[in-house]
């Protein structure tokens, strides 16, 4: 597995308790510290598994690059992602390498979920279905934990190039895009993965420059479209939810006006969340809310299938 870090060794730990302790599965672990400056090389080396390897950047090149550079270092036929303050269960990698052997897949994922600091499910994400999720992820995100879920063959990655270097914030969703074009597809439903929302969570630093990149990102697929089978009017047609996302993400920085002007910007973009939802949103931000970024929802059986998660200390 990859897992890309730059100066975050508190979550890291932890992380990496998971990533190692998974069971029934003949693994390595390729972390890739992109130019950390804090405790981060010291602790990598004081963990002495023979199963971590360390990839080390010089200085920081930024996620996709670092992703590319676990690629490039992985030795095992599958790659499996994930980020560096996300939690796993301990049968993730076996459960999601048993659905893609029976399907014969290239790429696969789980269901998955968002926790607090506590370890508390806030969310639960189902997998979607394999024969629709090209689909789907033409029109947004829809990999749960996208970045800590899916795993890919490790041939089929470098014939794709890996992570696209120019895509910042999108770098992911367009990957994820690339492999479901390739198919086949398979996906577990039980929550293996968890995605932690804290203080440290990455936001976006220049909103506009990840609108403009979101752009360049519909562009690129559209342009492609007939080679996926679907036709170019169908690739990303709504983008109120990346508004939406925006304003969220301005909203967690505190940038009230900023958070404002994109939910305003969404509400007038064509919505399966409704324009007066957005416009209350966008209220919500100025008086210094922070909306949810989509609607949540929490489904019992999900849950029921998390107590993987006590394992795991609540983060500091």
């Amino acid at each position: 597995m990859v897992i890309p870090t730059r100066n975050r060794w508190s979550l890291l730990s932890r992380t990496l308790t998971g990533a190692l302790e998974q069971i029934d599965v003949d693994h390595e672990v390729v972390v890739v510290d992109d130019g950390s400056t804090d405790e981060t090389p010291l602790g990598l080396t004081d963990i002495g598994d023979p199963r971590l390897r360390v990839v080390r950047h010089e200085s920081g090149r930024g996620l996709p690059a670092a992703r590319n550079s676990g690629i490039s270092a992985a030795r095992g036929r599958w790659v499996a992602f994930l980020d560096d303050d996300d939690l796993w269960s301990p049968v993730k990698l076996r459960l999601v390498l048993d659905v893609a052997g029976e399907a014969n897949a290239d790429f696969a994922y789980s269901a998955g979920l968002v926790v607090d600091q506590a370890n508390q499910v806030l969310e639960t994400w189902p997998a979607p279905d394999p024969a629709q999720v090209l689909d789907l992820l033409l029109t947004g995100n829809w990999i749960p934990a996208g970045a800590s879920n899916s795993i890919a063959q490790t041939g089929l990655l470098r014939r794709l190039g890996g992570f696209d270097e120019g895509l910042d914030h999108f770098a992911d969703w367009d990957m994820w895009i690339r492999l479901a074009a390739e198919g086949p597809i398979a996906a577990s439903p039980e929550p293996l993965v968890a995605r932690v929302l804290h203080p440290e969570n990455m936001v976006l630093t220049h909103s506009r420059h990840a609108a403009r990149e979101f752009r360049d990102l519909v562009g690129k697929h559209r342009r492609a479209a007939e080679s996926y089978g679907v036709t170019p009017d169908r690739v990303m047609p709504d983008t109120m939810g990346v508004f939406r996302w925006l304003g969220w993400a301005e909203a967690r920085r505190g940038r009230r006006a900023r958070a404002a002007a994109w939910y305003l910007r969404a509400a007038w973009t064509r919505s399966p969340y409704g324009r007066r939802r957005t416009v209350r949103d966008a209220v919500r931000a100025l008086a210094g809310e922070v909306p949810p970024a989509r609607p949540i929802s929490v489904d019992p059986d999900i849950v029921q299938g998390a107590s993987w998660l006590d394992r795991y200390e609540r983060a500091a």
